[in-house]
């Protein structure tokens, strides 16, 4: 009797596990392996795969759009990453504070980070656009003529890197999750030695919402490394490939250019990398991540 409910148990959680199981086989595990398996080869999409090795691997090193697609996305990562995370703990902050109405400052400064990657952006390119956007109408205010944003190689990336503040949102909410974990009696301690805000910030807020600043930033990272939306709906990559993205690249070789294993060999360089990056990000945090019960 107690087998045979040990077995209806174990029929009942496979059988409400395998929607999940099956979806995990078909559109996860399988597109990966199989992408791996492409990098190897020649593959357009309609003839079979030849396998070729590592060619792909070496013409990369050869492409120069693989080269600048790495360097627009670095540019993207340094600018964007910092004023992103600086811009969040900020915000989360100030709504951290004991004002009026905290409430709905915390759900106006988060909603915009709900709307999608495509609204977004041509919200984003509607307020951007050089005859009739809000954004060079308030520049003429103040007697400045607007640039053409996304039809000059010289602002279509700092347009990009404004639009990511309109989701600092998201961050400010695990920001704030953090400040609120700070032990008051820290603080208060602080206060009573005489610290001021500046000296308190650093010696104990920051060192306590550092495993959340840790986790910030990893995900910041890899983030930036994998900008699309916005180069597709907005710019597709121009002008000038300013704005040629490494993903936005990988899309090009395997969906236009129809080199689907040339574009494996791209997405798991891009994986290789931000393994690469994670590990020496987490390997550094020893310097500035504080963790309240020690380190294992």
């Amino acid at each position: 009797m107690k087998l045979s409910e040990s077995k209806r148990e174990n029929f009942y959680f496979y059988l409400f596990i395998a929607p999940w199981l099956i979806g995990f086989l078909v559109f996860a595990l399988y597109p990966i392996l199989s992408s791996l398996y492409y990098s190897f080869t020649d593959y357009d999409i309609i003839s079979k795969p030849t396998f070729v090795g590592l060619d792909n691997f070496r013409e990369l090193f050869q492409d120069e759009l693989f080269y600048k697609s790495i360097v627009v996305t670095l540019k993207y990562t340094f600018i964007s990453v910092p004023l992103g995370l600086f811009l969040s703990l900020i915000f989360a902050m100030l709504i951290n504070m004991k004002i009026p109405a905290r409430g709905f400052f915390r759900t106006a400064m988060y909603f915009p980070s709900m709307i999608s990657g495509v609204s977004m952006s041509l919200l984003w390119f509607w307020i951007f656009n050089p005859e009739a956007g809000i954004f060079n109408y308030i520049l003429s205010l103040f007697g400045v003529k607007g640039p053409a944003w996304f039809l000059d190689e010289k602002f279509a990336m700092w347009a990009l890197i404004i639009m990511t503040f309109w989701g600092v949102g998201g961050g400010m909410i695990i920001f704030l999750a953090g400040l609120q974990g700070v032990p008051a009696s820290l603080l208060e301690a602080a206060r009573l030695d005489g610290a001021s805000k500046w000296k308190t910030f650093w010696s104990v807020t920051f060192p306590m919402i550092s495993p959340v600043f840790l986790f910030q930033l990893i995900m910041a990272v890899i983030e930036s490394f994998q900008v699309f939306t916005q180069a597709y709906v907005m710019t597709q990559g121009g002008p000038n490939y300013s704005t040629r993205f490494y993903v936005f690249n990988v899309y090009v070789s395997a969906f236009k250019d129809f080199r689907l294993g040339y574009a494996s060999a791209m997405a798991w360089l891009l994986l290789v990398a931000i393994l690469i990056v994670t590990v020496i990000i987490m390997k550094s945090s020893n310097r500035f991540v504080y963790y309240e019960g020690g380190r294992d």
